[in-house]
């Protein structure tokens, strides 16, 4: 296969521009890393655009497979660069997520967040409805927020620009790290299932 040809399939994908233009934050965010009053704005603005991007791709007609990859593609990449920015193991963090897309994407594609109704229980919580459930919100408040509440807890911006007083900024971490420690464990299972299912098709096919 030529190397134009990928490229010029993409070209004819209906994707909604909401994930270039969140990729392009992405981008300028790290530029400005070093700059609280920039970064956050440009963050948040891009974290805000990732849930409307799916309602603007089925609003547009523009669903797609490779929307569906995109869209997680660039969530990756923007919480893996604050994480990575932030701490030293920060990347810690960002490898375990991409773990988590190439098992979730393997299996089920541009449709895995509707292929757990095999999960446990609590997973399923998590997951239903597209996460508008007590324990989703949670859960990717805890994924998308606490990395961005991190960054405002080191660089002092929640005190001396938001002026939130300190209980209050001590309350939302430890809420916000709840929320990320029950996404770290739905993750887990992830890749404990995947795992399992490759075992299961290798002894699938050494029977045959």
């Amino acid at each position: 296969m030529k190397l134009g040809r990928p490229v010029v399939a993409l070209l004819h994908v209906h994707v909604s521009p909401t994930g270039y233009i969140r990729a392009l934050l992405v981008l300028f965010a790290w530029s400005v890393y070093s700059h609280p009053a920039l970064f956050l704005p440009v963050y948040v603005t891009s974290a805000l655009l990732d849930g409307l991007d799916g309602w603007a791709a089925r609003r547009l007609k523009q669903t797609s497979r490779f929307g569906a990859w995109l869209d997680v593609v660039v969530d990756n990449f923007s919480r893996g660069m604050v994480w990575s920015m932030l701490y030293e193991w920060g990347w810690l963090v960002a490898s375990v997520e991409w773990c988590v897309f190439v098992c979730n994407h393997n299996t089920g594609g541009g449709e895995w967040k509707s292929s757990f109704t095999r999960s446990p229980t609590w997973v399923q919580a998590v997951m239903a409805n597209g996460f508008r459930t007590p324990l989703g919100v949670l859960t990717i408040a805890g994924l998308h927020g606490l990395p961005v509440w991190l960054y405002g807890v080191q660089c002092g911006v929640l005190s001396w620009l938001l002026c939130i007083p300190q209980w209050l900024q001590i309350f939302c971490l430890l809420l916000l790290a709840a929320g990320r420690l029950l996404c770290f464990a739905v993750e887990m299972w992830c890749i404990l299932a995947h795992v399992q299912h490759l075992i299961m098709e290798e002894d699938e096919k050494k029977r045959d």
